[in-house]
């Protein structure tokens, strides 16, 4: 009953409007003194460990403090070219393969390849393969990884809704991840085409790739169409390089050609994964 009452009220709500004036405040350079007790209270809230990141003193607005990165050494990248290494921290929401194009959102719920990527040709090479999808919390680490070595090829920029992207949004909302706006990196590995896809929510202010200053940020004026950008040769990225930031929340769904990839037993519902951890390995090709 209370989700149905929470996604009823979702409804009426202008969510990408408040999206984005939730942006506009967590970019408000303010006194401080008033920035780093907002920031205490986040983190009190949400549990946060504060001595993981550089000091409240270095962020000069909230945004900054939300996509803080952590201390180095603090994610070892597990080596290996045939080993896929988690991109967040997380929660696995689900995982599984895409039989017919088609994945699992929650029960009773499924989506298709070609809805999620904005790209039916690109939907086809990844039919049957394997795909994870990964939640990330208020409390977690909202900078994304390169799961792979190898090079990015393209980008697609995905239009939509700002819906939450909570368990009672996930398991109310038909085709969650294909209404809303969304961020799509294709990358070239040892083990084919992977494609990473962030997802945005409500209160998200941007998606921010670190890979190139002209992918649209998702709070612009101009991004309300699909767009893409393609790169030839492709740009070299090494595996756990930094692929971009949530600045406020969300989503990360991994998507694998068939046959290329394993993803460990453990990524079932509810585990946690964060960064550099393994998650899968080669398949059987």
């Amino acid at each position: 009953m209370l989700d149905r009452l929470f996604i009823a009220a979702m409804r009426a709500v202008p969510k990408n409007a408040v999206s984005r004036l939730v942006g506009r405040l967590t970019d408000w350079q303010g006194p401080a003194g008033l920035l780093q007790a907002a920031m205490r209270g986040f983190a009190r809230r949400y549990d946060i460990d504060l001595a993981a990141s550089p000091p409240l003193e270095s962020y000069r607005t909230f945004g900054q403090f939300f996509a803080r990165p952590l201390r180095p050494g603090l994610r070892p990248i597990a080596p290996g070219e045939d080993l896929v290494v988690s991109p967040v921290d997380a929660r696995v929401s689900q995982a599984g393969l895409a039989g017919g194009g088609r994945l699992l959102q929650a029960k009773g719920i499924e989506y298709t390849l070609a809805a999620l990527l904005g790209d039916g040709e690109l939907a086809r090479r990844l039919e049957g393969g394997a795909w994870a999808t990964l939640y990330l919390s208020p409390q977690d680490y909202h900078r994304i990884h390169f799961p792979l070595a190898g090079g990015i090829t393209g980008w697609r920029y995905v239009p939509g809704r700002l819906w939450p992207v909570n368990p009672a949004s996930v398991a109310n909302v038909p085709g969650l991840f294909t209404v809303n706006e969304r961020l799509v990196t294709l990358l070239d590995s040892p083990l084919g085409l992977v494609a990473i896809v962030a997802v945005g929510a409500t209160v998200v202010g941007r998606v921010r790739a670190s890979y190139d200053a002209a992918v649209p940020l998702t709070d612009q004026p101009g991004a309300r169409t699909m767009q893409r950008g393609d790169y030839a040769p492709p740009r070299p990225v090494e595996k756990g390089a930094e692929l971009g930031a949530f600045e406020m929340g969300s989503t990360v769904i991994l998507a694998f050609e068939p046959g290329r990839v394993r993803l460990s037993e453990r990524l079932r519902p509810g585990a946690r994964v964060r960064v550099g951890e393994p998650i899968g390995g080669r398949g059987d090709a």
